[in-house]
């Protein structure tokens, strides 16, 4: 679970790139930034020496431990792109509970396979299980949103829809706690820890087989309309059943001779182009909007706060347990204050901070004070990334399409993701050389023109039906040409 954190990808490359850096700043920021996790890596990588020393007869060279550890860690990228692809095709296949039961075997498989690498004797073990580990993220985080949203009556679709986040927020911390050196952050302990993604899936497992199918795919896709009724009534009781049923009917009967669309439909499909625009410049952001950068610093940050090293540890726990406070008040505001408040809020408040920690950092021996400030800046990006962003992306991506075209919707957004996700690992540590602390001032450019874009294009969506949320798309979209070329209101009304 450590190895998931979303710094790994550049964890081993910045702790290199460091050593040249003319800084010595920056030097010890690498070498910081490595301590938090030089107990874990130190294991890995000395059980790869050890394998290697019983097989050859030798030590195996630096290089060549490099290159199995940056395997090691960018292989789960690779597995998340893997499964963005195929879940949309997996959910229309299996259904979106049927997918979601199914992708526990590769949770299940990585467990056992990292689990038993150490005894064993097979690091290549741990390769292909963060590799399964990767194919189960990146099919959870497509087909687990689509499941609770579709489920969800629509007075509660958005609260629901954040439990993606919660959960999310949730594993982080939980696996920021038992990597703590008091449980399974032990040297010895490493192929306990790496198994625990076992347990999540044997609850799924064991609790997701209880609930229904989601009733849009039963009718829409399946056109079953007993199974259909059924789990309403189980969702819903008999007695509130009917509403959700209409909505349901009517979004059926609006795409009758329609069938599910393929990604490259939706790049084709010129009455999507504004929604599919959307979701890939929200993916996109969510991995470049400084988050990462913002993980990275604060070890940093914490050092020069006064924090001891062998305490910083504890203090990011806490980083941790305010993303997740964070997600949990986002899933209580979202059906008050509405998504497009809560995320374009919180892009304006990360460009703020992105401001003020670029400052802070600038003129950070100008007084005791400003360290402090640093690590206030810290925790104010940490929750205005959880109080949008962090949550509402997902939410956007399943309430902007109708049914046939939402499984292709999160194959594209899934993928713009984790390869953002690369793309960030790839080059952040670059970046933090050349720019230094004002690698800020790219992220608050993102920051700006992502709040920029929300506020001028993409409607509320708050207690809408997907079709009303599809006219006012195409009715927006047409005023837009219409005050362009100036072709009158009938073009308006065709679109309706």
């Amino acid at each position: 679970m450590i190895l998931n954190r979303p710094d790994d990808n550049f964890t081993t490359t910045f702790g290199r790139a460091a050593k040249s850096s003319n800084s010595p700043q920056y030097r010890n920021m690498g070498k910081k930034r490595v301590q938090v996790l030089i107990q874990f890596i130190y294991s890995v990588q000395r059980f790869i020496n050890q394998t290697w020393r019983e097989r050859y007869q030798a030590n195996i060279s630096e290089q060549i431990l490099t290159l199995f550890w940056s395997t090691i860690v960018s292989i789960f990228t690779i597995g998340g792109l893997i499964g963005a692809s195929i879940g949309s095709t997996l959910s229309v296949k299996l259904g979106r509970k049927g997918t979601l039961l199914t992708n526990n075997i590769f949770a299940l498989l990585a467990a056992v396979l990292m689990g038993l690498s150490y005894s064993v004797g097979l690091f290549e073990l741990l390769i292909i299980g963060r590799l399964m580990c990767g194919i189960n993220a990146g099919i959870g985080i497509c087909v687990q949103p689509l499941y609770l949203m579709e489920i969800a009556p629509t007075a509660l679709r958005g609260a629901m829809g954040m439990f993606t986040s919660i959960f999310i927020t949730g594993g982080i911390l939980t696996g920021q706690v038992i990597g703590l050196n008091e449980l399974l952050g032990g040297e010895e302990y490493w192929p306990i820890l790496l198994s625990t993604t076992c347990i999540p899936a044997i609850l799924q497992l064991v609790i997701l087989p209880w609930f229904p199918e989601s009733p849009r795919y039963l009718l829409i896709d399946k056109g079953d309309n007993e199974g259909c009724k059924k789990a309403l009534k189980q969702l819903h009781g008999a007695a509130d059943c009917d509403g959700e049923w209409d909505d349901i009917e009517k979004e059926k009967n609006n795409l009758l001779g329609f069938d599910a669309k393929k990604p490259w439909d939706l790049f084709a499909d010129r009455s999507v182009r504004w929604q599919l625009l959307s979701i890939i410049l929200l993916s996109a952001a969510q991995q470049l909007n400084g988050i990462n950068a913002i993980y990275f610093y604060a070890d940093y940050v914490f050092k020069r706060s006064g924090i001891p090293s062998d305490k910083i540890p504890y203090v990011t726990v806490g980083t941790g347990a305010c993303e997740c406070i964070t997600a949990l008040t986002c899933g209580m505001l979202i059906e008050c204050l509405g998504r497009k408040i809560l995320i374009t809020g919180g892009y304006t408040l990360m460009s703020i901070c992105c401001v003020l920690f670029t400052l802070t950092l600038t003129f950070q021996d100008a007084s005791p004070v400003v360290p402090y400030l640093s690590m206030a800046c810290v925790f104010a990006f940490i929750l205005s990334f959880g109080l949008g962003p962090g949550g509402v992306t997902n939410i956007l991506t399943t309430e902007l399409f109708t049914q046939n075209a939402r499984p292709a919707a999160y194959m594209i957004a899934g993928s713009v993701n984790w390869l953002s996700f690369f793309f960030v690992g790839l080059i952040f540590p670059f970046i933090v050389i050349g720019l230094q602390q004002y690698c800020f001032m790219v992220f608050l450019v993102v920051c700006v023109m992502v709040a920029t874009y929300i506020f001028c294009i993409v409607p509320e969506t708050k207690n809408k039906t997907f079709l009303e949320i599809q006219n006012e798309f195409k009715s927006s979209s047409y005023r837009k040409a219409v005050s362009t070329n100036g072709a009158g209101t009938n073009l308006l009304s065709t679109s309706m």
